[in-house]
């Protein structure tokens, strides 16, 4: 970090960091994304060369704001349309991890899908502790996003994080194990 900036951004945290975040608040519909991207754009500025050549360094911190909450906002469709596609694979059903085998299925498909769905349970072992504990939530449980985050303590927009990490983690066992 260049600490040089250090006073110069500072006086900008001072003056400028309240209406920042009201700024982002509007464009992100939520308090938290928008204190995230304001420190990110906060912490950009101590990695300029030259601050002191900046014309309007208000103008600056929040265009470069404004950048970050596009990059956000287009993160977060991207996140909701690959949901949006898994959601046909990983059933929606309640009672999913209980299913009965329908009587036409046969000995040997039924062994295959127990041994996928144990290799499932163990590699959420293998993942990490928030992605698997957002995963079993959303899951298991049927809890809503925001309610996840509530009670990790996080935002929403980590454990959309999460999830996506178990989807494609568990997409990979899953593949693995057909091939």
């Amino acid at each position: 970090m260049n600490y040089k900036n250090k006073d110069f951004v500072d006086n900008l945290v001072k003056e400028h960091s309240t209406m920042l975040v009201r700024f982002l608040t509007r464009r992100m519909k939520s308090r938290e994304d928008a204190e995230d991207i304001a420190q990110a754009a906060f912490m950009r500025l101590y990695t300029l060369d030259d601050v002191e050549g900046l014309s309007n360094a208000k103008a600056f911190l929040f265009q470069v704001a404004a950048n970050m909450s596009i990059d956000q906002l287009r993160r977060q469709v991207l996140h909701k349309n690959y949901i949006d596609r898994e959601r046909p694979i990983v059933s929606q059903d309640q009672s999913a991890m209980t299913t009965v085998v329908p009587d036409n299925v046969s000995l040997e498909r039924e062994l295959e899908a127990q041994e996928t769905l144990r290799l499932i349970y163990a590699s959420l072992e293998k993942l990490p502790q928030n992605a698997r504990q957002a995963f079993i939530l959303n899951r298991s449980k049927g809890m809503t996003y925001p309610a996840i985050a509530e009670q990790m303590g996080v935002s929403v927009s980590s454990v959309e994080k999460y999830i996506l990490e178990s989807l494609k983690h568990l997409r990979k066992v899953v593949e693995r194990s057909e091939n």
